[in-house]
């Protein structure tokens, strides 16, 4: 059984001091360590990469140890995601220090279900209390007339100057690459002044009646293993994780699988997505699933 040490903070000026002092004996030990730097409390920790990392090297057994409650519970909605997901790989969760620390919170009894509960729904009234105080903050600075926020990335005369060369067909991308910007700042330009709008005369495109009606892809039902429906619940295809918010659950032992009904190419764009797990340095399981689901994909071609 191993224990696995997990960090995380969410801005690049925090640092991870004050858990490596508290994990410092299991550090010593050699103990695997993964961390999810300067990332967003918006993230859930189930879509974190080290978290999946961590989650897909981890065995049956093994505890995942955190230097507090706030590095993993930040919501209710946490605390039942990451209970199912160590719950289904036969994992233990424990906290290094408070009045937690004996305790391990992964485990299936309903006395610590309500515990657990409990201390998630302290952590999020913290957060919702220093959100209020915030937006109190802003609200007060902005009633005295102090500009807030970061400056925008392009200015007025550089945004003038993406709007012309939009116009005359050069692509987003590369309008981002000529200003050093990212590309959704870009497109948030061009909509601040409508150059992406749907043109209000329908009478330029053809009509419906005139085309050919598309070809439609036939559907398929195939099992998602339940491995790479976590890693998939944090794709950034919107139809994957419709697809999988409408599939049914199917539970097999400590494993599940998510059936889910979509068309071909959904399945392999959710497959292709999964492709890590196929690697050299992938887990057994991960190799395993990733294969499993290969195969049906294959057969239903």
């Amino acid at each position: 059984m191993t224990d696995r040490l997990y960090m995380w903070h969410s801005t690049d000026k925090q640092t991870n001091a004050r858990q490596l002092h508290i994990l410092d004996s299991l550090l010593k030990s050699g103990a695997p360590v993964y961390e999810d730097p300067a990332t967003s409390s918006r993230v859930y920790a189930v879509d974190r990469a080290a978290f999946r990392r961590l989650l897909d090297e981890a065995a049956v057994g093994d505890t995942l140890r955190i230097a507090d409650a706030a590095r993993l519970f930040r919501s209710t909605k946490d605390v039942i995601q990451i209970r199912e997901v160590l719950q289904r790989r036969g994992l233990h969760l424990r906290i290094a220090t408070g009045a937690w620390s004996g305790f391990d919170l992964a485990a299936e009894d309903p006395q610590t279900k309500l515990f657990v509960t409990m201390l998630a729904g302290v952590l999020e009234f913290q957060r919702d209390m220093v959100s209020e105080s915030t937006r109190e903050g802003v609200a007060a600075a902005a009633a005295c007339g102090k500009t807030l926020g970061r400056p925008a990335a392009l200015g007025e005369s550089d945004a003038a100057e993406v709007l012309e060369a939009y116009g005359e067909g050069v692509a987003v991308k590369a309008l981002a690459r000529r200003f050093g910007v990212a590309p959704r700042t870009v497109r948030r330009a061009l909509d601040a002044a409508g150059a992406r709008d749907i043109p209000g005369d329908l009478g330029q495109f053809p009509d419906a009646a005139d085309q050919e009606p598309e070809p439609v892809e036939p559907t398929v039902v195939l099992d998602v293993p339940g491995l790479l429906a976590e890693r998939l619940q944090g794709s950034a295809d919107d139809g994957i994780r419709e697809a999988l918010r409408e599939g049914q659950i199917i539970r097999r032992g400590r494993g599940y699988s998510v059936r889910v009904t979509a068309a071909l190419t959904l399945h392999r764009a959710a497959l292709a997505q999964c492709a890590a797990l196929a690697g050299d340095g992938a887990s057994p399981a991960g190799r395993k699933a990733y294969r499993a689901y290969a195969d049906r994909i294959t057969t239903a071609s």
